[in-house]
């Protein structure tokens, strides 16, 4: 790799913004190390959820979302992002190097992309339908043909699928109704004093709200209000991500595929909400492996619909500070 050196100011705004984006539970499973012209990206598995993702794939997703925010943040910022993934044999943590090439001219596309990181928060409320669905949709279609995701699969599941759907998650709830582990798990990432990761008590269902969420994952109810009493049904899409196998190479590109998609929904005024649970279960897994009539192996769904314009009603999830999660080597 012989790229530029990036200034750091400009470097250490970048990694922050791509911090933004979204992981397990909020846990951000990522450390950034840059040493002069390559910054490197590792798996931090020292603050990961460990009873809700027990095969460590989530986290791996997560660190291709993040991957993909950090090219669209180092694209606004005038600079081509090339990364190599996998360079060390040895460390299946040290997820990949990236260097930078000078753009040249930005377009005002690349700036509202990396805009688009700042709005997009993820909304467990239930959804009204999306508004030009099919437009969006020819679009999303386009996407894996358009970058480099060799392995991955997207499929947008049909309306009917969605009592099967509803299904699957009440056998992954019903799956760990006992596993103490996981619940505490739960609980100790959705707590009232969310600071620097985790899920804030604001972004939480009520009851009330979480009844019409069927597909959502079981975290603990907060409050006893009803922010859309008018959304009588959660009316979302479903897109499902599968990749060809469950290695650390198609995981960070599922990420990666994860990140465009939510960008790209947030751009078109779309609201969006991650699941994952769906496919932590096997028996629930092999639901949604069956509704996408396709050989890929699911790893996460994705609800996108139509807040009605109340995107305030959920609150933005807080993040580590940068100096936590970047540093600096000669």
């Amino acid at each position: 790799m012989h790229g530029v050196t990036v200034d750091l100011d400009v470097l250490t705004d970048a990694v922050a913004l791509a911090c933004r984006a979204p992981s397990l539970h909020n846990s951000q499973p990522w450390r950034w190390i840059s040493t002069g012209d390559v910054v490197s990206l590792f798996l931090d598995t020292e603050v990961a959820p460990r009873y809700t993702d027990t095969s460590g794939r989530e986290l791996v997703v997560s660190c291709g979302a993040v991957l993909d925010h950090f090219r669209v943040s180092m694209a606004a910022a005038g600079y081509r992002a090339t990364a190599d993934r996998f360079p060390n044999p040895n460390n299946q943590n040290h997820l990949c190097d990236i260097d930078f090439r000078p753009a040249g001219f930005v377009a005002e596309a690349y700036r509202e992309r990396a805009e688009a990181i700042q709005r997009r928060r993820t909304d467990r409320l239930p959804f009204a339908a999306p508004p030009h669905w099919d437009g969006f949709l020819e679009f999303l279609e386009q996407l894996p043909a358009a970058h480099d995701w060799p392995g991955v699969d997207m499929v947008v599941l049909p309306d009917e699928s969605r009592a099967d759907l509803i299904r699957a998650s009440e056998l992954a709830r019903s799956t760990r109704r006992y596993d103490s582990a996981y619940h505490a798990e739960l609980f100790g990432w959705t707590t009232p004093l969310a600071i620097s990761e985790g899920i804030p008590t604001g972004a939480l269902l009520s009851p009330a709200e979480s009844e019409r969420v069927a597909i959502g994952r079981d975290f603990p109810t907060a409050g006893t209000g009803d922010r859309l009493p008018d959304i009588a049904t959660d009316d979302c899409k479903v897109v499902v991500l599968s990749t060809e196998d469950n290695t650390r190479d198609s995981l960070l590109r599922c990420g990666e595929m994860l990140s465009s998609i939510l960008l790209d929904a947030t751009m078109a005024g779309l609201a969006t909400c991650t699941l994952s649970h769906l496919t932590e279960v096997p028996a629930s897994r092999r639901i949604v492996s069956a509704l996408t009539g396709s050989q890929s192996i699911p790893q996460v769904l994705i609800r996108i619909g139509s807040s009605c314009g109340h995107d305030d009603l959920t609150p933005r999830t807080p993040r580590r500070p940068v100096s936590e999660v970047l540093s600096f080597r000669d």
